[in-house]
């Protein structure tokens, strides 16, 4: 029986400020004239930016709290942090659009910060079933803001179809938590993996519950065959929600991925590093072949994003090499923040061109962009530059990174799929630049500080920090270091 011990919040910490945060706006938040949203946002912002405080002091600490359930380290302040970044862009892309649209509601920022609170959870849960709980408090949030635009069918279509499809995937992540527990007679991470070792466990059941783990984590991060939902979602959700969820919840599900099977499934490498293999060589493929065929900017950026799980699955091809998983998690923490980074400044001027029933979201919309607005086009270029993997660009040395991991376990054949879906990707990430420059046309434009700021922020960091990459890695390297 778990007894109350002060010491038990202090790995949580940033959370429990966050949760009280949230509850404490939806209260706030009803004070709030209609027509001054704004300062719900505001307030919402500055308890992200408190709670990054926290998250910040906690650097070089390490614990466990509540008999291990829940643990503190490197690991879990890198990617707090980063989440919690994630939490101020996706409030920054979405005040204007929502005053906009006409759907501006306050409780839109406190389920922000309710996922947001799923998302660190998952991040640092040692336990099979503070994974689940923390799965389902991040995913019900998104099932509500994917259908926040309640006037508008699609948006309604959107979240009908990721709660029922969200639910089934949970049912697999709980069938194989209880497999596991059957094999093992644990749920801690740290105990699985003992039980493994000492040879006590039902390996054929354990290895069953390790894929299940996967089919349902494979959903939440949009990997091939699990990802049919993610086109129409990303394309009837509210702009700005698809923008968060896109990072945030690839964050948080690879973040509970990596610690799991690098912690807890080690000794299973030898039957599923086959299986991830050939998952991230099909997400890789199927993504980006798909979105070669779309007109619809929304949907080729959801497939995308598809491909780009792809791309971070194969960190996990080398998790059963002691000697090169370290790096080869790094690699893939390297390639979350590269995304997040590329994703919000994609997505931000997505949001600056689209307009109301859906309008100017097809690629012909940003045709004379270049012409009209030079440097909202010179942003968006350096965007589709580095997802593509094309220099000067941190979305190159992104891919060189995962590559390179895939290489040192003796992956060839996924690494040239790698690089030869980057150079298709290539392809519809340039057309969108072509039609920007070659094309005429009068692209209607929304012009807001917060998002302009946003997208012009996001566009500095990309080429910037792709100068100095090696400071990013040794971060990441620094917060995998307590895994392994």
């Amino acid at each position: 029986m778990i007894q109350f011990d002060i010491n038990n919040l202090k790995p949580i910490l940033p959370l429990i400020v966050l949760t009280v945060w949230a509850v404490a706006l939806l209260l706030v938040d009803l004070f709030i004239p209609k027509e001054r949203k704004g300062l719900t946002a505001l307030l919402a912002a500055a308890g992200l930016a408190l709670t990054i405080g926290f998250a910040l002091a906690q650097t070089g600490q390490t614990g466990l709290g509540f008999n291990g359930m829940v643990v503190l380290d490197g690991f879990s302040t890198f990617l707090n942090v980063l989440l919690l970044v994630t939490g101020l862009m996706g409030i920054s892309l979405a005040y204007g659009y929502l005053k906009r649209m006409g759907i501006e509601r306050g409780e839109y920022y406190s389920l922000i910060l309710f996922s947001i609170v799923g998302m660190m959870l998952m991040a640092q849960a040692a336990d099979l079933i503070v994974v689940f709980i923390a799965l389902e408090l991040l995913s019900i949030p998104l099932y509500v803001l994917a259908a926040f635009a309640n006037t508008n069918a699609a948006s309604e279509e959107a979240g009908i179809k990721y709660f029922l499809l969200g639910a089934f995937s949970g049912g697999f992540v709980v069938y194989g938590i209880a497999l596991v527990f059957g094999a093992t007679q644990t749920t801690a991470i740290i105990e699985i993996a003992a039980a493994a070792q000492a040879g006590t466990a039902n390996i054929p059941l354990m290895l069953a519950g390790s894929a299940l783990i996967m089919v349902g984590f494979g959903f939440k991060v949009a990997a091939v065959p699990f990802h049919m939902w993610t086109p129409d979602v990303y394309q009837g959700a509210p702009t700005p929600v698809t923008a968060f969820m896109a990072a945030g919840a690839k964050i948080a599900g690879f973040a509970a991925l990596m610690r799991v099977f690098s912690t807890a499934f080690p000794s299973l490498a030898a039957d599923l590093t086959p299986v991830l293999a050939i998952l991230a060589a099909l997400t890789m493929i199927v993504g980006n072949v798909v979105a070669v065929a779309q007109t619809n900017v929304k949907r080729m950026l959801a497939y995308s994003s598809i491909a780009h799980a792809g791309y971070i699955l194969m960190a996990f091809v080398a998790f059963g090499n002691p000697e090169v998983a370290p790096t080869a998690i790094a690699a893939g923490i390297f390639y979350l923040v590269t995304y997040a980074v590329t994703n919000f400044g994609s997505w931000g001027i997505v949001i600056a061109l689209e307009e109301a029933e859906g309008k100017g979201l097809e690629l012909d919309d940003y045709a004379g962009l270049g012409r009209k607005n030079p440097l909202m086009a010179a942003a968006m270029t350096v965007f589709m530059f580095s997802l593509a993997g094309i220099p000067p660009t941190l979305g190159l040395w992104g891919k060189i990174y995962l590559f390179s991991a895939v290489v040192a376990v003796d992956f060839y054949w996924l690494a040239i799929i790698g690089v030869l879906t980057s150079l298709i990707s290539a392809f519809y990430y340039l057309r969108l630049v072509v039609i920007m420059y070659m094309k005429d046309g009068e692209p209607k434009t929304t012009s807001e500080w917060w998002l302009n700021l946003s997208w012009i922020s996001m566009a500095a960091i990309t080429v910037i920090l792709s100068f100095i990459p090696a400071f990013l890695f040794g971060w990441a390297s620094e917060a995998v270091m307590k895994l392994f």
